[in-house]
């Protein structure tokens, strides 16, 4: 995800890289950013944290949540607004960020791409009109290195539609089943990972009515979509000083 975000910052106007952090213990310290692109960008890969964010605006940070706290920890020290593609994120850990919030601007999104937060706003017109007589059930897949399950875009969707139905996913989710189960929940709202290859990610959500079934997919074929997505929530922060935002809000969706 990096190298895709280095990517189309250098095809940007209107945006300049200023810094560039990866692990203690990455290879790539101390060489040019954007050397894989073929010419130099001048700024160095460091794993200080303060040292990447002088002289910078806006930190993009798709790490883990250990990563990602610890980078919005020094963005509230020094002043700097973040977008937040972390996944995997614990409720605990999302109050943080929240709390990191009111000292810097922040879009948290489990997912830049903009057709995928487009994808947030059909499944919420569905939901609101399949409401009754209608099994829900989200599928995702993702390559094998993926570490969290379901993917936060999963988790997301199944917000998304327990919300427009009002109820509480916490309250309908099946993210696994085995053996003699009963019959179907039909309030439930159910989940299914799968993991392989190196599929980027794909999710779809089907509406499993009597006689007929609605299905609204996404399938991202790269991860260019997150990369230009991030971009366009750097540039709606600009200017701002605090607040917690999402891709609805940096796309008008609201």
């Amino acid at each position: 995800m990096g190298r895709m975000l280095l990517e189309a910052i250098q095809g940007a106007g209107d945006i300049r890289l200023t810094g560039a952090l990866d692990r203690a213990d990455s290879d790539a310290l101390g060489s040019d950013a954007t050397a894989f692109l073929g010419h130099a960008s001048g700024v160095m890969v460091r794993s200080d944290i303060a040292a990447g964010l002088a002289g910078a605006d806006v930190l993009i940070d798709f790490t883990r949540p250990e990563g990602t706290l610890a980078h919005l920890q020094a963005c509230r020290t020094l002043g700097v607004n973040a977008v937040v593609g972390t996944t995997g994120l614990t409720r605990d850990e999302q109050m943080a960020i929240a709390e990191a919030a009111k000292d810097v601007a922040i879009v948290m999104a489990p997912n830049m791409s903009v057709g995928v937060n487009v994808t947030f706003k059909l499944l919420e017109l569905a939901a609101r009109a399949l409401g009754t007589g209608y099994d829900v059930e989200i599928i995702e897949a993702h390559h094998r290195h993926k570490v969290d399950a379901p993917s936060g875009t999963a988790i997301k969707m199944g917000q998304v539609i327990a919300h427009a139905q009002g109820r509480d996913l916490a309250d309908c989710a099946v993210y696994a089943r085995q053996g003699t189960t009963g019959e179907r929940d039909p309030s439930s709202i159910g989940f299914a990972t799968i993991r392989g290859g190196d599929i980027v990610g794909d999710h779809t959500v089907l509406f499993a009515g009597t006689g007929e079934r609605i299905e609204i997919s996404h399938k991202s074929g790269s991860r260019v979509s997150y990369a230009q997505g991030s971009l366009r929530a750097a540039r709606f922060l600009h200017g701002r000083s605090s607040g917690l935002f999402d891709m609805a809000g940096v796309l008008q969706l609201a």
